[in-house]
């Protein structure tokens, strides 16, 4: 037998003999000790449904002629009708061309924040705490993971790190000496304007821009079905139609470079079983609760229900004129309705108990013998029953309220530790955990 078979045969024995120690340890106690104390607390129920529908957009598809495309709106940032979107180099020496008017800008502002503090004495403290928030802002975005504004974060760090650099190493001077680091600071702001204007007389020449034709809210990404998915193609759509189009794989136009949302109304169409959409009423609202590409909860109106099924699905069209500039991105999407939502208290199903309890009535003082639903508490070292409403029963647990009428120190609160128990228990039994 070869040794590594046999060290692999030794180890796992010894981990089936550590599973058995641990199952049988867990016996035993479970046998010793009939009491297991479980944690409520608050949690939340939804009566909802699960549907896959797409987004629909009036989208306005943007083509670039062709050359190296630089786009300048944010996604989801509203652009205005004559904006520049994007700005087109005819090779890579533009690019490189923007880049250094980039780097001449930001030095000039260095310049002329030196040069004002020169004739005003600044605040240099001031400037420290503008580096620290740069540097937090920065360590924020890429701890979160959210890059969109790395680039300009970054710039903004290097520039206070140069302002400050200056500012620290010029010193404080007076009469002769500061007028002459004025001066020099004031020719290297000249020549940095010179640079400027050359480069982008340059620019000129090999530079075009793409403007809007029309206002809305710009995308950087295309999927191909900006024209097969429209509002006007939601008025007559059948679960038919939506088939295909989830079995299509559309391209993207060529040289297309991005897009505008020109309408601040947006859909979800969806196909769901005549029952399920039987639940939804046409002008009235819906809870949609978005958790894959985007999380966020949406209350939509709902535009249409479909009247002629097919295989016994009809489709669905919801509508919403908010958070368009978050769902720019979104286009076929699994999504939850949520049609109500009880908060309550979670227990364990096992823990729900009805009883009979002597109860007073309130306006007669009489007593009367009731069955009472509730839940056994541990109070101290004693077992305390405390009267509960149940609010919906699933499998494995049950969400509840404190009932009606329970005073203070009956009420169930979220925190409370319930008792699961295998023997009897009854009020101010004294419960011993081993």
């Amino acid at each position: 037998m070869k040794q590594g078979t046999l060290i692999n045969r030794i180890v796992m024995l010894l981990l089936l003999a550590a599973v058995l120690v641990y199952l049988g340890v867990s016996a035993w106690r479970s046998f010793r000790d009939p009491y297991t104390l479980v944690l409520s607390y608050a949690y939340t129920v939804d009566d909802s449904l699960e549907a896959t529908g797409f987004l629909v957009r009036e989208e306005s598809v943007l083509a670039s002629p062709g050359g190296i495309v630089d786009l300048l709106p944010e996604e989801g940032e509203k652009v205005s009708r004559g904006e520049t979107v994007a700005l087109l180099y005819q090779n890579d020496s533009g690019l490189a061309r923007k880049e250094e008017l980039q780097s001449l800008t930001m030095e000039k502002e260095q310049l002329q924040y030196a040069l004002e503090r020169t004739q005003s004495g600044g605040d240099s403290s001031q400037l420290s705490q503008q580096v620290i928030d740069a540097i937090v802002a920065l360590r924020s975005s890429v701890s979160t993971g959210d890059l969109t504004r790395l680039e300009d974060e970054t710039l903004l760090l290097k520039s206070l790190v140069y302002k400050r650099d200056f500012t620290f190493n010029g010193g404080e001077e007076d009469g002769d000496a500061a007028a002459a680091i004025w001066a020099s600071i004031q020719s290297s702001i000249d020549a940095v304007d010179a640079q400027i204007a050359a480069l982008s007389a340059q620019a000129a020449q090999d530079t075009s821009r793409l403007t809007a034709g029309q206002a809305g809210v710009f995308s950087g990404q295309t999927d191909g079905y900006e024209s097969l998915l429209t509002p006007a193609l939601l008025e007559t759509i059948t679960p038919g139609q939506l088939s295909q189009l989830d079995r299509q794989r559309p391209q993207p136009d060529a040289g297309a470079v991005g897009k505008l949302v020109t309408d601040a109304t947006w859909y979800f169409v969806c196909a769901m079983g005549e029952e399920e959409a039987g639940r939804l009423i046409e002008g009235r609202t819906v809870t949609v609760r978005f958790s894959r590409d985007w999380s966020g909860e949406v209350d939509m109106k709902v535009e249409r229900v479909g009247e002629t099924p097919e295989n016994g699905r009809v489709a669905v069209v919801l509508s919403s004129d908010r958070y368009l500039s978050e769902t720019t991105l979104l286009r076929k999407q699994t999504v939850e309705l949520v049609f109500d939502s009880q908060t309550g208290i979670r227990v364990p199903t096992q823990s729900v108990r009805v009883e009979e309890r002597t109860v007073t009535d309130p306006e007669t003082e009489e007593e009367k013998q009731e069955l009472v639903t509730g839940v056994y508490v541990l109070v101290g070292q004693q077992a305390e029953f405390k009267p509960v409403t149940i609010l919906a029963q699933l499998e494995d647990f049950a969400l509840v309220k404190s009932a009606d009428g329970s005073d203070g120190k009956k009420a169930l609160r979220a925190g409370d530790e319930v008792i699961l128990s295998s023997v009897e228990l009854f009020d101010g039994k004294v419960i011993t955990q081993s």
